[in-house]
């Protein structure tokens, strides 16, 4: 069967219902972006009729999605017309006329992720909600892929088990090789374009300074052998125990202060390491609550006790867990990136070039203690997790130590910054 002309469709539709005619060629129009209408799949379908049109096209939203659907019935995509006349489009757009935006677009998504043509998250690829090129011509070719086990019977949704089905669909198509890429897949294109517009990033130093990194992170960074991160195993196992990780008290300071002072020298000016593991553990991974006066473990710091992969991964994280300020991430990578790319750097130096690199970015308004104040906090994230040689307030500038990370510490530091670069791009939503 040739394909459907748009021209000759609308005016077949026009000879019949010249108001219908007009209405659909403006749809038409934002659905396919002058591309043919073979190229058209579910999810523009759904996107248009339950997002673009309620939010962008003012006119009658409902005889707008009539005027489409008898459309697309004359040039025989039916399935997709009945899209247009479903209950589910005429309820999206009555919550968006009767409730406002915020309410329709939240039964847009609800609705979407139902269809089971929108590709799930997988452990290789969390989708951005802001994608380039590359990911956008994956997240299509993917989502045909799922409309396609739809269609065939292949992935039921809404029925059980389908969820598992289709991410192991989404991985699977995600993974593969594909002729049409020269061999390559969508996730190493993907993870290639997230990782050049990192390396781009805003300001000719920080440019300079991340350019080396974008073959040093192009593949995932292997964890060195043995046993890593011992204060944090430390804590987890000692949370673990009947009672947990006594907290110190008015009256008593708590006994894994003394074995960290002792173990690792971690008093004076180096106990801000133990108070950095601390709020590592309990806010960023997760990993241990407070009940009464100790920490406990939780289950998902049983599973960092038990999974050695996945304790690398998250103590690597931990280097660049997200701060209150831009400014603090961007210090961070800045600092990681000058300790991994060569020798040891005094103290002074390290904050030097650190504040050079995030001004150079955009960020006129940092102060050389907002600087600081974030690579001291960086240095005691690496102190804490046994990274570095260097002294844990070592990211002061006013202190004479040279700054240097171990063998370890670098392989954590690279996988840190290659989880950054190839992080989901997201909206930030403005204050």
């Amino acid at each position: 069967m040739p394909a459907p002309d748009v021209a000759a469709l609308l005016t077949e539709l026009e000879r019949v219902a010249p108001a219908a005619a007009d209405r659909a060629r403006v749809a038409v129009e934002w659905l396919t972006g002058g591309e043919p209408l073979q190229t058209v799949t579910q999810l523009d379908v759904c996107e248009f009729l339950w997002y673009t049109l309620p939010v962008k096209v003012k006119d009658d939203h409902a005889a707008v999605a009539a005027a489409l659907g008898r459309l697309l019935r004359l040039g025989g995509l039916d399935r997709y017309a009945a899209i247009c006349g479903s209950p589910s489009t005429s309820r999206i757009l009555r919550t968006y006329e009767m409730e406002g935006e915020e309410a329709g677009a939240a039964a847009y998504q609800r609705a979407l992720n139902a269809t089971g043509v929108l590709p799930p998250d997988v452990p290789e690829l969390r989708w951005s909600s802001i994608m380039g090129p590359e990911e956008l011509g994956a997240h299509v070719a993917c989502s045909a892929a799922l409309e396609l086990a739809v269609v065939a019977g292949d992935l039921r949704p809404a029925t059980s088990g389908w969820k598992p089905r289709a991410e192991a669909l989404t991985r699977r198509w995600l993974t593969a090789p594909r002729t049409e890429l020269g061999g390559d897949n969508w996730v190493d294109r993907v993870h290639g374009e997230r990782l050049n517009r990192w390396v781009l990033g805003r300001g000719a130093a920080r440019r300079e300074l991340a350019q080396p990194f974008e073959v040093r992170l192009h593949a995932p960074i292997p964890a060195p052998e043995g046993a890593h991160f011992t204060a944090l195993r430390l804590l987890l196992e000692t949370a673990a125990l009947p009672g947990g990780l006594v907290l110190p008290s008015r009256d008593a300071a708590a006994p894994f202060a003394a074995v960290a002072a002792e173990r690792f020298g971690w008093t004076g000016a180096e106990s801000g390491a133990l108070d950095t593991l601390h709020r590592i553990a309990e806010h960023e991974m997760r990993a241990v609550r407070r009940a009464g006066g100790a920490l406990t473990i939780t289950a998902a710091g049983r599973r960092l006790l038990d999974d050695p992969a996945a304790m690398w991964q998250a103590a690597a994280s931990a280097l660049l867990a997200p701060g209150e300020r831009e400014l603090e991430t961007s210090v961070r990578e800045a600092g990681l990136m000058l300790l991994t790319g060569g020798g040891p750097l005094t103290c002074a130096t390290l904050a030097d070039r650190v504040a050079e690199v995030v001004t150079g970015e955009g960020l006129r308004t940092a102060t050389p203690g907002d600087v600081e104040g974030a690579l001291t906090d960086l240095c005691f994230r690496l102190h804490a997790l046994h990274l570095c040689t260097s002294p844990a307030h070592a990211g002061r500038a006013d202190q004479p130590h040279m700054a240097e990370l171990t063998e370890v510490g670098r392989a954590a530091a690279l996988t840190a910054l290659r989880g950054q670069a190839l992080r989901p791009r997201t909206y930030v939503a403005s204050h």
